[in-house]
């Protein structure tokens, strides 16, 4: 599963200002939609179904005390499910998105506001969210969701930046800021465990982050791992194929 946070400089995810550009970007796959006869993903978060864009902007745009003009007002989490990881949530493209709606609801934004360490859940942050569904073939598909979340919390009060770096101490303003390696990890291994996954862990992002950053002890362990997990699923398919045989032999007499 690939995770990104996005937000800055001057291009789709500037957000130094309103969110508007960024809600009309995120609406262009509706009038294609239209057009194929589809059903249109609305925005959404775990408190509205339907969110109305126009209303959307306003309370985001208003959700901005204390901060400068220059500040970021938001950012933009990009959460893209693999192919697997796709069928995994469902067996067809409603059942698909309606558990993914419920896995952004109830496992994303909730590691998303624990990551920060300031005792916050879900309830505390104003986000709205919006997926995007691809058909790049009657099987092939890209489903990933975009989701604009506040700067500030949703009464206002507290400032959370994603950016923020983490600096393994509770003390001070930033209180450990945000530990994105922790989060991307929380939210594949929270996958796993909701959807019952048997992720290879070649594909898993603790594998694939340790060989481009981890030290050569770290690399050694998961490339262990992964030989270990191809020689479980070698035997485990080899049991298998004996007892087809098995049975195979005790039909034919």
């Amino acid at each position: 599963m690939n995770v990104k946070i996005q937000g800055g400089g001057a291009g789709t995810y500037s957000n130094s200002g309103s969110c508007s550009n960024v809600v009309e970007y995120l609406e262009h796959e509706d009038k294609k939609q239209l057009e194929q006869g589809n059903e249109i993903e609305p925005f959404f978060n775990h408190k509205e179904e339907r969110a109305n864009a126009s209303q959307m902007i306003k309370k985001l745009d208003e959700n901005k005390g204390q901060l400068l003009k220059t500040d970021a007002k938001f950012f933009v989490l990009t959460i893209s499910p693999s192919e697997k990881e796709i069928n995994a949530m469902g067996k067809t493209p409603e059942e698909q998105s309606r558990n993914f709606k419920e896995f952004i609801k109830g496992e994303v934004m909730e590691k998303y506001a624990q990551n920060f360490n300031k005792d916050l859940k879900k309830d505390d942050l104003l986000y709205y969210s919006k997926i995007h569904i691809e058909r790049k073939g009657e099987r092939e598909k890209d489903m990933h969701a975009h989701i604009i979340v506040s700067r500030k919390t949703a009464d206002n009060r507290v400032k959370i930046s994603p950016q923020s770096n983490h600096r393994g101490t509770s003390k001070g303003a930033v209180k450990g800021g945000f530990n994105r390696v922790e989060f991307f990890n929380k939210i594949e291994n929270s996958f796993d465990s909701k959807f019952e996954f048997k992720r290879d862990i070649k594909e898993s992002f603790e594998y694939q982050n340790t060989l481009k950053n981890g030290t050569v002890k770290d690399i050694e362990t998961q490339l262990l791992k992964a030989k270990a997990q191809e020689e479980s699923i070698k035997i485990s398919q080899e049991k298998v194929q004996q007892q087809q045989k098995i049975q195979s032999r005790g039909l034919s007499r």
